[in-house]
Parts: structure tokens; C-alpha cells; sequence
């Protein structure tokens, strides 16, 4: 038979200690993510040495596959840093600017593309017709502020 007071040291747990967690940058991107020791040693074993973040190990099976000939883990490692190392040392124009550039788009659209014309005529206001499709008279608003239709 057991005493109460083992039963009772029996029935309490210990709290569960959460992994310790380190930070770690990528070699290639430069993303900084929180993982454990032992996937970050994994990840390095992996990649020679080289901490990879999710994305940049992805693009680098995705290197080996779509190369026309076979290069090892280690090539496409060096072309996907290589890479980031180009596409981050790119400064980008000031003029590049999320607004300059629409704005850009607009006046083009605008001023130098040539407009699409269309022939409407006042008294049916139906677009021209498409050769082969019968068309149909179409409902037109009235000039006046209440929404009435007219045929």
C-alpha cells in the first residue's frame, strides 16, 4: 500500500523547460532567425560550414535542380551568394521611388502611348460591333439624376 505523501510527490511534474534558442544570421541574405543549437548545427553541417536561413536553402536545392549540368551543393552555394552579394550591393536610384515611378507610368500612359479610340455614336451609344455576332440594342442612362433606363 502506498502513503499518501509518496503518491503526492508522484503526481507533480516537473514544468517542461522550453530549447534554448540562439540567434543566427545568414551568410548569404544577412536574415537574422532565432533556432536551435542543434538545427543550426545541423544546417551547418549541411552547407559546409555556412548557416543558410529557410529561403536561401531552398534557393540552393532549387540551384542544383535547375542547373543544365550537375554541380555540387558547394557550387550552387557560391553562385546563390554570389547572388545576394550583387543583388544587395545595388543601391537603388533615388528616382526609384515607389511614387516617382507611378508617376512615371501615369504620364506615360498618358502622353505617349497612342490612345485607344472608340466610336460611339450619340444616338445608340453602343460599342462597334464584333463581325459575326449579332448585336442587341443596348440599355443606356438617362441624362437626368434618378437612375431610370432607357431603350
Amino acid at each position: 500500500m502506498m502513503s499518501s505523501s509518496s503518491s503526492a510527490t508522484d503526481t507533480i511534474t516537473k514544468p517542461l523547460s522550453l530549447p534554448t534558442v540562439e540567434s543566427v544570421t545568414c551568410d548569404t541574405c544577412g536574415f537574422t532567425e532565432e533556432c536551435t543549437p542543434a538545427y543550426i548545427h545541423r544546417v551547418k553541417d549541411r552547407y559546409k560550414g555556412h548557416w543558410l536561413c529557410g529561403l536561401c536553402a531552398e534557393a540552393v536545392k532549387d540551384e542544383v535542380v535547375r542547373s543544365p549540368t550537375r554541380i555540387s551543393v558547394e557550387e550552387a552555394l557560391r553562385r546563390h551568394t554570389t547572388f545576394c552579394h550583387r543583388f544587395r550591393s545595388c543601391s537603388p536610384d533615388e528616382e526609384e521611388d515607389p511614387i516617382s515611378v507611378i508617376g512615371r507610368i501615369l504620364r506615360r500612359s498618358l502622353d505617349g502611348s497612342p490612345r485607344r479610340t472608340t466610336t460611339r455614336t450619340s444616338s445608340s451609344g453602343a460599342l462597334p460591333g464584333i463581325d459575326g455576332v449579332e448585336s442587341r440594342r443596348s440599355l443606356l442612362r438617362t441624362g437626368s439624376c434618378f437612375p431610370s433606363l432607357s431603350t
